[in-house]
């Protein structure tokens, strides 16, 4: 199998960042994966935290069950993403501290104006959900 065929390999690949790529990241704790943040600030144009203010391409929204309200958690990363931008979810996986419910985050999501469109397995412990506009149009910001 080629590797074009096994698909990208570094995790900011799989989620689309590439340099020129403009990042934030919200929720980051000492449980964050390390090395897929090295990997994505490797990639990166630049990289930024909560204070954030300038337009982004991509959010990084670590949250674990605990967290607060997931929708607003979302509501609030949305507030530097650009229009074409992407959120992605990152939480814990299934039997990992933290984990967060499927049925919840598929509530929040459109609760929140967005769908959810792919799943990405980022290490042993946590799962990467794109979160972006709907097909049609964006949905206006709360």
């Amino acid at each position: 199998m080629s590797p074009d065929e096994r698909g990208p390999r570094t995790v900011a690949a799989r989620l689309g960042i590439t340099d020129g790529s403009v990042v934030q990241q919200l929720g980051v704790d000492d449980d964050v994966d390390a090395e897929a943040v090295a990997d994505i600030e490797a990639a990166a144009a630049e990289m930024f935290g909560e204070d954030c203010i300038d337009v982004v391409d991509f959010v990084l929204l670590w949250f674990r069950d605990g967290d607060g309200d997931l929708v607003d958690a979302i509501v609030d990363a949305r507030r530097q993403l650009d229009d074409d931008g992407a959120i992605w979810l990152l939480a814990p996986k299934a039997g990992r501290d933290g984990h967060v419910e499927p049925a919840d985050v598929l509530e929040a999501v459109p609760t929140a104006g967005l769908a959810q469109t792919s799943t990405v397995s980022i290490g042993a412990d946590w799962t990467a959900m794109r979160l972006s506009a709907p097909k049609g149009g964006r949905t206006p910001r709360r």
